[in-house]
């Protein structure tokens, strides 16, 4: 079975629960694409077990003036985009004001660097996902499920 793994990082479990409901969605298609979730905060994740992906998913929610958390997340994607030519990438996140500035500039570097991003473009939501949202993560699973 392949695995897709799904990493993030979130401070109030908002862009967790994006993560888990994304995760859902591999799994709710296991039977039907043979892929296995693997759902990861950014800290637990070793970058080596990416690089052999064709297809994963980031997460991660506006943090200041609309950009990725700086600490853990931002040097993880700086390492991501030395490999992400040829990728399918999923982008997920949620935010507390703004337009979703954040995930535009992201979905740019990702595209930049060489990557597809799957469905073109990332799923934001301001401040909790509702189950309109939910449901969309888990139909973003079992997208990159089929992948």
């Amino acid at each position: 079975m392949n695995k897709i793994t799904v990493v993030y990082w979130s401070q109030t479990g908002n862009t967790e629960a994006m993560a888990e409901a994304i995760g859902e969605g591999i799994t709710n298609a296991s039977q039907e694409y043979g892929k296995e979730a693997e759902v990861v905060e950014v800290s637990n994740m070793d970058i080596e077990e990416l690089k052999d992906a064709s297809v994963f998913a980031l997460g991660c929610p506006a943090m200041g003036d609309e950009v990725l958390e700086e600490c853990e997340m931002e040097p993880f994607v700086s390492q991501v985009e030395k490999y992400a030519a040829g990728k399918q990438i999923a982008l997920f996140g949620s935010y507390g004001w703004g337009d979703g500035q954040w995930m535009r500039d992201w979905e740019d570097r990702m595209r930049n660097a060489g990557a597809t991003i799957v469905d073109e473009e990332g799923i934001i939501c301001q401040d909790t996902p509702d189950d309109t949202v939910l449901e969309a993560c888990r139909n973003l699973g079992k997208k990159l499920a089929s992948i």
